[in-house]
């Protein structure tokens, strides 16, 4: 019984030592364009809307500053 335990153990860390090495090459390979700053614009065709003008909101900044 221990032994299948350490086995599943060893295997487990083995694997999980893997994935974490391949997640790291992935994220260190993504290459960022010269003067981008790494933001990337999107291709949406909606208009971003962030709040609708209301009497909530204007109470909101009132207070907020």
């Amino acid at each position: 019984m221990k032994q299948k335990r350490r086995d599943f153990l060893k295997k487990s860390l083995k694997i999980g030592a893997v994935t974490g090495a391949a997640a790291t090459l992935a994220m260190a390979s993504d290459k960022v364009e010269p003067g981008s700053s790494g933001v990337v614009s999107g291709k949406a065709v909606k208009k971003e809307i962030l709040y609708y003008k209301s009497r909530d909101w204007e109470k909101y900044y009132n207070v907020a500053w």
